[in-house]
């Protein structure tokens, strides 16, 4: 990877076009969350309100101009956009942002070199990486020609795996580059610049906020990614949708915590194959897996320890230092079982004592959802010696997990009718009640809620899903998903770092933010 000695690592607050007013509160508020630039409009801009903006900034300016210059013939309001980028370094711009286009057509008209006591950040925007996979050196030969400080590229990503065609360039530019991808799926673009040598991050201003962007106070606080640098390992959750996650939130301030030189990304990925053919970098050291590819990520390891192996299901996944292979486990299974275990432990007044047996043994375990979550419920009560019952909205998949566990199987609409053992345990392992639907959660009735002893829900956003408010309320003994949460991501964290997790901060963390 080549750095560019000396490349700042700026973070810039994006505004939206808007009232005068609106973008000098936002400039303020800007500077106060954190920003060190502000990007604005030009194009949006009346002269006077150019002035006022510049004459008024509490934070440096990048003036961002999207007009297009079409060659010799220029269209009608050039002159004017020339004017406007002319007062614009004349009133103090920081930096100024030119299409290709516009500054080859300057160069040629001899007028570029009027702009440069401004720094010049002359950008391409394509419609996708396709543009660049041949050979994309032509192009930034192209750039760099035009003698700009900062030169830039922008295309919105279809796919998770486009992105490393922005790291790539990033890696290996010799002159300060931006480059990164818009759209859900570009967002790791934003959070990993700095690492790959990128000179800007774009965030929004909290109350400002842009579609696809991350806020300026997550990319400094949640991720920390003035932070990072080229020795930064990456980790990201691997899910698909992935915008609910809060590992983020819990695994960045860990490993800062820690001092490991680590970062925790959210990454939305369409495809496996895709995505494990191209991200095949030492930097990419581990990931987590999340809905709804643990059993299918299977496939794509290298290596699976027995323990996922027998569940069928990987939730972890470390790229292996001293040869690159691909190892996968699965850390929900004694997660959640332990969580279980120790509520009932507390409610019997056994809490902290470990009897020959689990507190599990011989009670009905009612499992609803038998994907990757559900395999590690129903091996882990299986193993406690537990009896357990699975339903699931797909009728074939509860059959094969009950078969893979000798437990009973029931169509999903019985849980409707379905009268537990008594002294019973539930366990939601689908993602009914999960941020933002919070209303929705599994048919069971509320009088039958009162026949269980124990009721557990693995989602964790909520913290206390609508399931648990109603089973408390009828006198169940309830665990949130948080609990499994923090018992997997701490032992995520130790296969990540090789450190034993620090899990009174974990859960510090996860009670201040979660």
């Amino acid at each position: 990877m080549i750095r560019v000695v000396g490349a700042p690592k700026l973070i810039c607050a994006a505004l939206p076009p808007q009232s005068l007013d609106h973008l000098l509160n936002g400039m303020h508020q800007a500077k106060i969350q954190g920003a060190d630039v502000v990007q604005i409009e030009l194009d949006s801009l009346s002269h006077s309100d150019l002035t006022t903006l510049l004459r008024n900034k509490p934070i440096p300016v990048l003036l961002l101009s999207r007009s297009k210059w079409e060659g010799d013939e220029c269209k009608s309001n050039e002159q004017d956009h020339l004017q406007s980028l002319l007062l614009a370094k004349d009133l103090g711009a920081d930096y100024i942002d030119l299409e290709l286009k516009v500054a080859s057509a300057l160069i040629k008209e001899d007028k570029f070199h009027q702009l440069k006591s401004s720094k010049i950040i002359v950008s391409t925007y394509l419609d996708s990486s396709t543009a660049l996979l041949e050979d994309p050196s032509l192009l930034v030969a192209e750039m760099k020609s035009t003698g700009a400080d900062i030169i830039k590229f922008v295309w919105e990503a279809a796919n998770i795996t486009e992105i490393a065609t922005a790291f790539d360039l990033l890696s290996n530019s010799q002159v300060p580059m931006i480059a990164h991808c818009t759209g859900e799926r570009g967002l790791i673009s934003q959070l990993l610049s700095f690492k790959f040598g990128g000179v800007f991050a774009y965030g929004s201003v909290e109350g400002n906020t842009i579609p696809g962007l991350p806020s300026v106070n997550i990319l400094r606080q949640a991720y920390g990614v003035k932070n990072t640098n080229m020795g930064t390992e990456v980790f990201g959750l691997i899910s698909k949708p992935v915008s609910h996650s809060k590992g983020p939130l819990l695994h960045n301030p860990t490993f800062r915590h820690a001092g490991y030189n680590g970062i925790y990304v959210p990454m939305f990925v369409d495809n496996l194959k895709e995505f494990f053919s191209v991200y095949t970098s030492p930097d990419f050291a581990g990931y987590s897996v999340g809905i709804p590819y643990k059993e299918a990520v299977i496939d794509f390891c290298d290596e699976v320890h027995p323990v996922a192996q027998s569940i069928g299901a990987v939730n972890t996944i470390i790229r292996r230092r001293d040869d690159g292979k691909l190892v996968g486990y699965n850390t929900d299974c004694e997660a959640a079982i332990v969580a279980i275990e120790d509520a009932l432990k507390y409610r019997d007044g056994l809490n902290g004592k470990n009897g020959p047996l689990s507190p599990l043994t011989g009670k009905q375990f009612v499992l609803v959802g038998a994907g990757g979550a559900g395999r590690a419920l129903a091996f882990g009560a299986k193993i406690r010696g537990a009896k357990v019952v699975v339903f699931d909205i797909d009728f074939g998949r509860a059959k094969s997990l009950a078969a893979a566990v000798s437990a009973d199987a029931l169509p999903f609409d019985d849980l409707l009718t379905f009268r537990p053992e008594k002294d019973a345990i539930l366990a939601n392992a689908t993602p009914l009640g999960m941020n933002p639907h919070v209303e929705r959660r599994i048919p069971v009735l509320e009088e039958t809620l009162r026949d269980y002893k124990l009721v557990f829900d693995a989602v964790y956003n909520p913290r206390k899903t609508r399931l648990l408010k109603e089973a408390e309320a009828a006198g169940a003994v309830v665990v949130s998903g948080v609990e499994m949460f923090l018992g997997q991501a701490a032992a995520q964290f130790s296969l990540f770092t090789g450190q034993k997790a620090p899990e009174e901060f974990m859960r510090e963390i996860i009670m201040e933010k979660f």
